[in-house]
């Protein structure tokens, strides 16, 4: 089973609310960081952002040259990164 990117409602929304071009480049994005993040998991590599706790369960990190910050979960058991918050400054 690969790993998969679930955005919740809020998130979801923000996206949405994007420029076509930024919301093709969130997307893209989050697609991307499944398949790193849940690559390097199943390496028990260290997944890409800054861990914000101690259970190595939650990350943030930004998207590179972009105005948005994605806060993101890892759900081991079903193979999914989870998108809690995404910020997006504009």
């Amino acid at each position: 089973m690969s790993w998969t990117v679930w955005a919740e409602e809020i998130p979801a929304r923000t996206v949405l609310d994007m420029p076509v071009d930024l919301r093709r480049k969130t997307t893209n994005f989050l697609r991307a960081l499944a398949i790193e993040a849940g690559g390097a998991i199943d390496l028990d590599r260290q997944p890409p952002g800054d861990a914000m706790d101690d259970l190595e369960v939650r990350y943030s990190l930004e998207i590179p040259g972009e105005p948005v910050i994605i806060e993101y979960m890892i759900m081991r058991d079903a193979k999914e990164i989870r998108v809690p918050v995404l910020v997006w400054f504009h």
